[in-house]
């Protein structure tokens, strides 16, 4: 072999190196927030003020994502999960937002809870092209990916909630006369209008309907002035807080209306307990997920991976908080988006995968509900279950029920 073919099997084996190397790089593509080693996530939380006690929902995501460090990461990364306080407060969510985006640099914004805190990020998560992911509220416009393509909501709209007990007092109840308290934000004003479009030509069939403020501290008179109204259907459209304080002053008044109360507030843990559980037998609500106070999960494959998650990553949680169902949830359905993203991970390709999930169960779900999302259905989760109040549970009552909503 000459001097001159021995230097050139060594440029080629040179450039075949470099060629590789490039290939290797140019398969990982990643946005602000992404590296080799680390997924930055951002989220907002009101670990303060009237809505705390969906607090724990940022607590629990937060152990899950230990978890998954722990058992290696996503795809050899690990997640950086950054969380920051809003106080339920729009204006202090537009800063923890920035904050997250400007100085912590972080991929995206995952799991911001509720309708006002999201409404005020919206347009400028939106024109950032930063993905406001698995918003945790059922606001129906977190779905609307022609106007807002960088947003997606995780739980059932509220619409599809409103239409579901119009649906089940038209079925049960066609004489009702039904009294509606809500929150006056767009989630309450939402869950109002599904109900209102599911009741249809019996809209009539509201004798009253009256709204509160978060910022009240006793919601006590609105209850008051809804039972004179000579009504015996009550729907809650209310948050934790207020949901308990609207169930122990329906008992104290010794009404005895058929009681709806909406999904959100209608956790045993932090809601029913506080209430009083005597105070909450015969309540009607809806679920999508499983009830972590119920003996009846206690053998379910998916329950007793959940309950070994609480175990070690937090003992202190309390298995009949909703939230604490809710934040498993929700940060399970992320991690199956980001594995699924591979090692592009840009903004783009995470609501691409995100808008790409097929039939996807979860360790929570109720059976017969599944995950699943599209370039045209940005609401992942669409079916929901009427459950009755009971002893110290709530028992599942019905078929799964759809109430899908296109835009």
């Amino acid at each position: 072999m000459t001097l001159r073919s021995i230097v050139l099997g060594a440029v080629g084996a040179a450039s075949a190196i470099v060629v590789a190397t490039q290939a290797a790089n140019a398969q990982k593509q990643y946005d602000t927030g992404a590296s080799d080693t680390e997924i930055k996530i951002g989220n907002i939380m009101p670990y303060s003020g009237p809505a705390s006690a969906y607090g724990v929902i940022g607590k629990i995501e937060a152990a899950y994502f230990t978890m998954i460090n722990e058992q290696g990461g996503i795809n050899g990364r690990k997640i950086t999960f950054i969380s920051n306080d809003d106080a339920y407060s729009p204006p202090k969510a537009v800063e923890q937002a920035r904050k997250l985006i400007e100085s912590d640099e972080v991929l995206f914004i995952f799991s911001a809870l509720g309708t006002p805190s999201n409404s005020a990020i919206q347009k400028y998560m939106n024109a950032k092209k930063v993905p406001q992911l698995f918003v945790a509220t059922g606001a129906t416009k977190f779905g609307e990916y022609k106007i807002f393509p960088w947003t997606m909501g995780w739980q059932p709209p509220y619409q599809s909630e409103g239409r579901i007990y119009a649906s089940n007092i038209l079925a049960n109840k066609p004489d009702a006369k039904i009294a509606v308290l809500f929150q006056n934000d767009d989630f309450g004003k939402d869950l109002l209008k599904g109900l209102h479009d599911g009741l249809g030509a019996k809209a009539s069939m509201i004798v009253a309907e009256d709204s509160y403020e978060v910022s009240e501290p006793t919601i006590e008179s609105h209850i008051v002035k809804l039972k004179a109204s000579g009504a015996d259907t009550f729907i809650s459209m209310t948050t934790p807080k207020f949901a308990a304080q609207a169930i122990k002053k329906v008992a104290e008044l010794e009404w005895k209306p058929t009681y709806f109360q909406s999904n959100v507030g209608a956790s045993v843990g932090s809601v029913l307990k506080p209430a009083g559980l005597e105070n909450a037998q015969g309540l009607l609500s809806s679920a999508y997920a499983k009830d972590g106070a119920d003996p009846q999960w206690d053998n379910d494959e998916g329950m007793k991976r959940f309950y070994a998650f609480l175990a070690k990553y937090a003992p202190d949680a309390n298995r009949t908080d909703s939230s604490v169902v809710y934040g498993y949830g929700e940060a399970q359905t992320l991690v199956q988006v980001l594995k699924q993203a591979g090692d592009t991970l840009t903004r783009e390709n995470i609501m691409k995968q995100a808008a790409s999930l097929k039939d996807l169960e979860l360790d929570t779900l109720l059976p017969g509900i599944k995950i699943n999302t599209s370039a045209t259905d940005f609401y992942p989760i669409e079916q929901l279950q009427i459950v009755r109040f009971k002893g110290e549970k709530w028992d599942l009552t019905g078929p799964v029920t759809a109430g899908e909503i296109r835009n």
